[in-house]
């Protein structure tokens, strides 16, 4: 199976599939409204309006699975959304990232990209120490660690890096617009 093979309901309750954007680039990241890192929707929605036209489309899947902040409903999202940050590109339906309910699609990238994050990590020192006193069960797995990581999938559909939550959407547009 690849990207592609997998559906999801969009923010108001469509199944989608994302074959649907078979042939674009993707940014596939894990949301929330109510996170130290929400204001990278400012980013990346001016990376989407940027870059839309030449074949980006950014997938933001609410998750509340990091301490509740993403407590509202998939009306309450999207509203806060697009009030707060206008953002216009896709959102799904509240999803698991991690565990025995996570979305496959999830699972699937986390195979594909397993993405580790500890002390070395640039930047992530923050986020390190806030895992080993909350989920410290994630670092050194391939587990998705916190709101906002993100994936990267070339328009034929290969997972081809993952960018942890201290990576802003500006410090990614380099790999994006070298891939469009």
């Amino acid at each position: 199976m690849g990207v592609y093979d997998y559906q999801a309901r969009d923010i108001k309750g469509e199944q989608r599939s994302l074959g649907d954007y078979r042939g674009k680039l993707l940014l596939i990241v894990n949301v929330a409204s109510k996170c130290g890192l929400t204001p990278q929707y400012q980013g990346l929605e001016a990376l989407y309006q940027k870059y839309h036209a030449q074949g980006l489309e950014i997938l933001g899947f609410p998750c509340d699975q990091f301490s509740h902040q993403e407590p509202g409903s998939e009306a309450e999202i999207a509203e806060f959304c697009e009030l707060n940050y206008g953002v216009s590109f896709p959102l799904f339906a509240k999803i698991e990232v991690n565990g025995e309910d996570a979305h496959p699609l999830y699972r699937y990238l986390r195979t594909q990209q397993p993405g580790q994050v500890d002390e070395n990590t640039p930047g992530a020192e923050r986020l390190v120490s806030h895992l080993k006193k909350t989920y410290p069960e994630l670092l050194g797995t391939d587990a998705v660690k916190w709101n906002f990581t993100k994936f990267l999938v070339a328009p034929d559909g290969a997972v081809i890096e993952r960018f942890e939550p201290v990576v802003t959407p500006e410090e990614i547009e380099r790999s994006i617009a070298a891939r469009l």
